[in-house]
């Protein structure tokens, strides 16, 4: 399926502002998906199943929203939930599969960068009307609904806002007489002292080279005042030669080359596995988001509590703020060959709904994206990185094959390897991975 331009949220969700009220709305345009006025409930869904897949691993506060969703869902409709959890990791296939064998979910939820990808395979169900005459999903400001809106028709439905910061070992800030890091330079000089006192099987800054590497790599360049790419002339230009990401770029893989602050036979970890060894004692920091928490506390059996985490602003070089992270967020959407679409949309009402978005933002480490739940976490300790973060957050590539470049082919990753192993130098991993991902987000124009 072709797409045209993508509404990007970019520049427009750093705002994320606190207090924002909702924008108005055009009027609705033509669609198969369940509406509002057509969707059932009640009875007459009595003895259905509807299978949902969530991402990630589950943990106690995840099950018990689930449970609680699903328990609210039955009341209103009749029907059963068949929650199936799927790693990150695991997802780009699963999706794959489902598409090609007609075995997928009726509702899923998504990365909101990796929507496009999806309805450019026609794999999503258009839910334009749903959204314009739902009464919940107007309070939601429309600058949020950029990823989710293709050809001025919404395929998604945000459920919670999110950006990425550093999850660090409170405890051993403490003991070993570690500032939070406000350069550059101060990150690596207490990444060093971590690993120098830990032992070097310890990561002090744990260094992603797997699925979701350009989570943590994106704040350096962008804080470096570069990009991935930019749009331009009808075509997808690369900017991995340009010097600003060639400085950002040159630091995190000098995390690894130069600083050791993390090691080299774990190039390819990704966010899950270096959770994993934090859970374990084995990393002193590393670039995610608040749900590890409550998974780190749960994967460590209590060694590691939540008095011992906390979270920082990954920031600029020269220290005057925070540097832009990822401008993220999960999403939840209608799979197209759903068995029960009208079933599916009451779900997703439900789900996305103000009291059970709010609940899911706020449970899964997320930031809500109703106005009023938002401003509470000014105050909050663990998400006010999170928060102030978001306000310089920036996005990837709107381009349905960012997901290719960014997962699949591991183009940035790949080039990271060279570059640590002594395979190529900066300049020509660069150039090579540049020529690269314009080959590949240029695929359908």
């Amino acid at each position: 399926m072709k797409i045209g331009k993508i509404a990007a949220a970019t520049a427009t969700t750093a705002a994320l502002a606190i207090g924002v009220a909702a924008c108005g709305t055009s009027e609705p345009t033509e669609n198969a998906a369940p509406t509002a006025s057509t969707a059932a409930s009640g009875p007459a869904f009595a003895g259905q199943k509807l299978t949902v897949w969530r991402l990630g691993a589950p943990n106690e506060v995840q099950d018990k929203y689930m449970a609680d969703l699903d328990a609210k869902f039955k009341t209103q409709t009749g029907a059963d939930v068949d929650v199936q959890w799927i790693p990150w990791p695991d997802a780009q296939k699963k999706w794959t599969a489902a598409l090609a064998g007609g075995e997928g979910p009726d509702v899923t939820e998504f990365g909101n960068d990796q929507v496009a990808a999806w309805v450019a395979q026609d794999a999503l169900a258009d839910i334009t009307d749903l959204v314009k005459s739902n009464p919940d999903f107007q309070q939601i400001p429309q600058n949020l609904w950029g990823y989710e809106t293709i050809d001025s028709k919404v395929y998604a439905a945000p459920w919670g806002g999110g950006t990425r910061a550093v999850l660090y070992r409170k405890d051993w800030f403490k003991s070993l007489g570690i500032e939070i890091p406000k350069t550059w330079d101060e990150l690596v000089a207490a990444g060093k002292k971590i690993v120098e006192k830990k032992g070097k099987d310890v990561d002090g800054f744990a260094f992603n080279g797997g699925s979701d590497a350009n989570m943590s790599l994106s704040p350096f360049v962008w804080s470096a005042g570069g990009d991935f790419a930019a749009f331009e002339g009808g075509k997808w230009v690369g900017k991995l030669t340009d010097p600003a990401f060639k400085e950002g770029f040159q630091f995190y893989t000098d995390l690894v080359a130069k600083d050791g602050v993390s090691g080299k036979g774990r190039l390819s970890q990704n966010s899950v596995e270096i959770s994993q060894r934090f859970a374990a004692g084995k990393v002193g920091m590393y670039v995610t988001g608040g749900w590890d928490i409550a998974t780190i506390k749960e994967q460590s059996k209590g060694k590691v509590s939540e008095d011992q985490m906390a979270f920082f602003s990954l920031p600029k070089k020269d220290g005057s703020g925070p540097a832009p992270a990822f401008q993220g967020g999960n999403d939840i959407a209608i799979w197209k060959d759903a068995k029960n679409p009208q079933l599916a949309a009451e779900y997703l009402k439900l789900a996305a709904g103000k009291e059970y978005g709010t609940r899911y933002a706020k449970e899964g480490g997320l930031l809500p994206l109703y106005p009023d739940a938002l401003a509470e976490f000014a105050s909050d300790p663990v998400q006010a990185p999170f928060a102030e973060t978001f306000k310089v957050a920036k996005g990837f590539p709107a381009d349905p094959d960012w997901a290719q470049a960014n997962d699949t082919k591991a183009v940035l990753q790949n080039a990271a390897r060279a570059v640590i192993e002594g395979k190529k130098d900066i300049d020509a991993a660069l150039a090579d991975a540049n020529t690269e991902l314009e080959t590949i987000l240029n695929q359908q124009q």
